[in-house]
């Protein structure tokens, strides 16, 4: 009794490990697949053939005690095809041992010519190319978007960039979250995003915005301490799941930082309290035929020290100025007609989406006649 109750105790303990063990190993398999495409034949067969010379070296060396010289040359001598000569008398347990050497290295070699021959005739040179060629996209890029993590919350950010014809280059590590980045035609790196050499090849230093939304948040943190370094001016949304994560990521350099829980506990509960001003909430911000936005108003803008009347923007543009963020943040809802606009103001518009650039044209600073 007590013998079968350590063999369950036993087996409950080291299953789980053993699973894990083999999930991280095929995660790690699926990532150096994924990150080296179509050379990843030509890795692996290298990788097999430098596995056949270390067992090589371990028999000469180890098993027969020649030395390291002797062992280097024997195996090179064993695995090319030049002839096989014993520089020293081997042991029967020794010629068995380099029996296995041969068949292996001349199956090593086979898999490798093979693999090279796949690359080469079927024109997989391309790949290289085509990695090459992403990264030349995105060194071009300027004010972009870069999304860290393309799980359930990056993945709907993308798309929501996506449908604003924005610039995007998105960071992932998982090799199937990467599969399904490739299927959706995004620009992306395979890789870690807390690592510098990611965020630099993503051209954090040119983006405009930066979406941290890994699922751990000492990553998000770290991602938004390196990338706030890179550039001040860069805005940083983070995503939290613990409450307790704010505050380190606000100190970190996030300009704002959103829990995911909270905002879709919020939102279930207003459907269920005031379901018409949230479907007009999502007509005005996700439909196609009416559409809100904000509009900072620059310095050399026509609109400025004008009000709402003299500005002309409802009868030009036909768009609903309901509210007006001033530049020391103070926010004015439903603003008087007589409201001065000053450089440095958002303006909230609501209005026909195709309305939207005459103001926005204005507002940047144009002097042409938008009447």
């Amino acid at each position: 009794m007590n013998t079968c109750s350590l063999r369950t105790s036993f087996l409950r303990r080291f299953l789980p490990r053993c699973s894990a063990g083999i999930r991280g190993f095929t995660g790690l398999y699926q990532m150096v697949k994924f990150r080296f495409g179509t050379f990843f034949p030509l890795v692996l067969g290298a990788g097999f053939l430098l596995t056949v010379f270390a067992y090589g070296l371990f028999i000469f060396l180890v098993v027969e005690g020649w030395s390291l010289l002797d062992s280097f040359y024997q195996v090179v001598m064993t695995l090319s095809t030049v002839g096989f000569m014993e520089l020293h008398p081997l042991s029967d347990r020794a010629r068995l041992m380099v029996s296995f050497l041969i068949l292996m290295g001349v199956g090593s070699f086979a898999y490798l010519v093979g693999a090279f021959t796949q690359v080469v005739v079927e024109g997989r040179l391309q790949d290289l190319w085509g990695k090459r060629k992403v990264q030349k996209i995105i060194d071009s890029l300027s004010d972009h978007y870069i999304i860290c993590g393309y799980g359930r919350i990056g993945a709907v950010v993308a798309e929501e960039l996506r449908r604003e014809n924005l610039s995007v280059v998105v960071i992932e590590k998982d090799p199937e979250l990467l599969f399904e980045l490739e299927r959706d035609n995004y620009l992306f790196l395979a890789g870690d995003a807390t690592s510098d050499e990611f965020l630099i090849s993503a051209g954090v230093e040119r983006a405009k915005g930066l979406f941290a939304c890994v699922s751990q948040d000492a990553e998000n943190v770290y991602i938004t301490l390196s990338s706030r370094q890179f550039n001040s001016e860069l805005t940083i949304i983070a995503r939290a799941d613990r409450p307790e994560s704010v505050s380190k990521l606000e100190r970190a350099g996030a300009n704002r930082v959103l829990t995911p829980h909270q905002i879709g506990g919020k939102r279930i509960a207003q459907v269920m309290l005031r379901p018409t001003v949230t479907d007009f909430m999502d007509l005005a911000t996700q439909g196609h035929n009416l559409q809100m936005e904000e509009i900072p108003v620059r310095p050399g803008s026509e609109l400025v020290g004008k009000n709402l009347i003299t500005s002309g923007i409802r009868p030009r543009f036909n768009l609903m100025i309901i509210a007006i963020e001033k530049a020391g943040g103070k926010m004015t809802f439903n603003p008087h007609p007589e409201v001065t606009i000053e450089s440095g103001d958002t303006l909230i518009a609501v209005g026909p989406p195709e309305n939207f650039s005459g103001l926005q044209t204005v507002c940047r600073g144009s002097q042409e006649d938008e009447a």
